[in-house]
Order: C-alpha cells, then structure tokens, then sequence
C-alpha cells in the first residue's frame, strides 16, 4: 500500500472517529463511564486509559475524562490512570501527524503554525514544556501540530508527561471531590481548601514561567548602543497612536502597537517570537503588561526599557 493511499485511508478514519465523538460526546458521562468500568471488573483502569487515548485522538475534551478519572479513581491512581491515557493519546496523535501529514503542511506553514514549528526548533523540549504548562493551543490540537515539528519523539513524551502533571492533577481532583460532595464524603472543607490550592498553583504556574521567559530590564543606554551597533532587535512602543507622535517623539524605526491593541495584532509580531523585542513607552507601566502578554503568547527573548521615552528623552537621544 503506498503513502498516499494510506494517508486517505488514516484521514477517512480521523474524520469518522472524530464525527462520533461529536454525534456521542454528550451520552459520554462520569455515569456511563463508571459503569463500563464497573463492568469491565479488574480491568476497569485499562478500559479507562483505552477510551481515554481514543478520545485525545478523535478529539474529545481531555477536561471530561480527566474530571471522570477524578471520581472513578480518586486523586492518586486518577492522576496516574489520566495522565497515562492522556500521554499515549498525545504521542499517537504526534506519530500519525509526524509520518502521515508533516510533507503536506510544511508546504501549507504559516501563521501560528510557524510560530510554534520556530519555537519547538529553537528551544526544544523547553518549548514543549512552556506550551503544556501555559495552555496557549487546544490539547488535542497541539498534539498533531507538535508532530509536524522536528522535536524528538522521546523529548515530546518525557515533557509532556512532566509539564502536564500540575494541570492534571488540579482537574483529577476536582473530579474527585465533586464526587464527594455529591455522595456527603467526610472532610468537604478539608478537600475545598486543598481544591482553592490548586487552583492557586494552576493560575501562579502560566504567571511564573512567562515571568521566566522575560528577558532582563534595559536601560536606554543599552538599548542605544545595540541600535547602534544595528543589532537585530526590535523597538516596540506601546504606547497609543497620539503619543507616538506627541511631545515626547519616538525611536526611529520603531514599531507602534498600543498595548490595548497588542492581543489581536500579535500575527504582525508573528516573526519575532525567538527574536529579541525592546518595549517602550513614556516609562515603563504599560511595557511591563505588554511585556507579559508577548510571553503569555510563547515570545522569548522580551525585554522592558526602563523609564522609556522619558528616560531616552532625558539622556537626549534622537526622536522621530
């Protein structure tokens, strides 16, 4: 059978598998689950894990299953049975996308697919980590696209299973204690309060690892000798459209997006997501909340001028 052949056959199978969960996914729940398992007797964890990989195939919410795994099996053996479903899922969905579609879409490459095909080529196993812990693409999605990369298939498994434990861990526990609460388990308030932690970690882990993947602070004398020097970094100011041109000027050649703008014109920064960025603005306020918006959105090398425009205007550099 020759490649093309089986890549209809595997897409025919892909669209019918993911039809299915659509037309079934609502009939699919913790009740139903529970009595497959309950069914299947021993091998109860491994039925779960099977449905589970099928699902993370064929594209059903990782978050139903994983709130399932919560109350089928508590938190300790839920997490394990979860996230080991969950991998395999993933690690299936990158195989077929790396040996079956990579020849196609390296042709189609463009947009949020080159940013994330740049930042898995440059960083590695690193990249594969921050995407995991800072959910920037849908899972399921992520899984094939990532398989279009040219990150190693172990490093994919190794991070994956690794990066995914804090998130998974929070959804298998919440799945456990809804279940609690509705059956009138004993220490709700206890299981809450442990419940409000992870939730705690779950939004402090995106806020520190993009923390991580800002650069130091510049001082306008720094950022001048590299433009100087004509190095390859890009002067960002954010501020709005009418102080870019006001009293206090710009740098030359500098790039005006407003940082209210900044969310939904990230596809013009598109090509300077592992490329050093300098923000400005009349100090350094609004730099710091752009400054975490670009890293939020997988921007590595990002760096805040300290005191902006007042500061460069202060020292007497040259405006446009």
């Amino acid at each position: 059978m020759n490649k093309s052949l089986l890549r209809i056959i595997l897409l025919l199978v892909l669209i019918a598998g993911i039809t299915t969960v659509i037309i079934y996914r609502d009939q699919l729940d913790a009740a139903v689950l529970e009595s497959w398992i309950n069914e299947a007797g021993i091998l109860g964890p491994l039925v779960f894990m099977f449905i589970y990989i099928i699902g993370t195939v064929f594209f059903l919410p990782g978050s139903v299953l994983t709130l399932a795994g919560g109350a089928l099996f508590g938190p300790v053996y839920g997490t394990f049975y979860n996230l080991t479903g969950a991998t395999i899922g993933a690690a299936i969905s990158f195989l077929i996308a790396r040996y079956m579609l990579s020849d196609y879409v390296e042709k189609k490459t463009g947009g949020r697919m080159k940013q994330l095909k740049d930042g898995v080529e440059k960083e590695g196993w690193r990249f594969i980590a921050f995407v995991r812990l800072v959910p920037l693409f849908p899972f399921n999605l992520l899984n094939y696209a990532l398989g279009l990369t040219r990150i190693k298939f172990s490093h994919y498994v190794i991070a994956s299973y690794i990066c995914m434990l804090p998130g998974g861990l929070a959804y298998t526990y919440f799945g456990y204690i809804g279940k609690e609460a509705a059956t009138g388990g004993e220490g709700l308030i206890q299981k809450g309060l442990m419940a409000l932690a992870l939730v705690a970690v779950i939004i402090f882990i995106p806020r520190f690892i993009s923390a991580l993947r800002q650069g130091p602070m510049l001082d306008v004398d720094s950022l001048k000798q590299k433009l100087d020097n004509h190095e390859d970094i890009l002067v960002l100011d954010v501020r709005t459209a009418e102080d870019f041109i006001g009293e206090q000027g710009h740098i030359s050649n500098a790039m005006n997006i407003a940082v209210e703008e900044l969310p939904s014109r990230m596809d013009e920064l598109i090509d300077r997501t592992e490329k050093p960025i300098a923000i400005v603005c009349r100090t350094d306020r609004r730099s710091a909340k752009a400054a975490q918006i670009l890293a939020k959105n997988g921007f590595s090398d990002v760096h805040v001028v300290r005191q902006g425009m007042t500061d460069w205007n202060k020292k007497g550099y040259p405006t446009g």
